[in-house]
């Protein structure tokens, strides 16, 4: 049978309620339901493994900076805010691991999620917590959406060199699960890798 013939699962599914049930319709059915479920899997499955859409995020002097300026380098996107707690130990342990893993081609970069009104505690914030870090505003909760990444702070965004999100930490991050997950992506990625997402919360 031709499974291009057949238009939607949801159609085969309520074709049952009016038709009698019968050996032929019920292999007719299934048969219909086996054959869509694979295109819905790679549907999934590219949706998942796809660069994000175009994002551009906004630097402390007011210049935009589109995320696609770092395809071809691991990035480690971080999002945080000067009101969030943990983000206040986290975000000095990604400073410095940024200067670890900066001959390795790896970037770090950190978007806050502060609005109009508590943007200009920021420099102040990275002067206080002594952050070397490249660091955006222009965040919202409708970004860390956009990311599968919830909708609480801090959170962590790993992509590969072709822009693909890999990794994902909801809540603070410790060295060791950055490290590790970027370690392997630099890696020939032969050994089992980390797992693809941790809620620390």
């Amino acid at each position: 049978m031709d499974c291009r013939s057949h238009r939607s699962p949801i159609i085969a599914i309520a074709l049952t309620r009016h038709l009698p049930h019968t050996p032929i319709l019920s292999r007719f059915l299934l048969t219909t339901l086996l054959c869509l479920c694979p295109v819905v899997i790679r549907a999934q499955t590219a949706a998942q493994t796809s660069p994000p859409s175009e994002l551009s995020f906004t630097d402390l002097s007011g210049h935009p900076h589109p995320l696609s300026d770092y395809r071809g380098k691991i990035v480690v996107l971080n999002f945080w805010a000067t009101w969030c707690a943990p983000c206040r130990e986290e975000l000095p342990m990604l400073s410095k691991l940024s200067k670890e893993l900066a001959p390795q081609d790896v970037t770090f970069l950190a978007v806050s999620l502060d609005d109009a009104k508590s943007q200009s505690n920021i420099p102040r914030f990275l002067e206080k917590k002594k952050i070397a870090l490249s660091v955006f505003t222009g965040a919202t909760p409708a970004t860390l959406h956009e990311f599968q990444l919830g909708e609480i702070v801090p959170a962590t965004l790993i992509l590969d060199r072709q822009g693909v999100p890999v990794f994902r930490i909801m809540g603070q991050a410790s060295k060791k699960e950055v490290f590790t997950r970027v370690d392997w992506l630099l890696s020939d990625r032969s050994s089992k890798s980390p797992k693809p997402l941790l809620k620390n919360f």
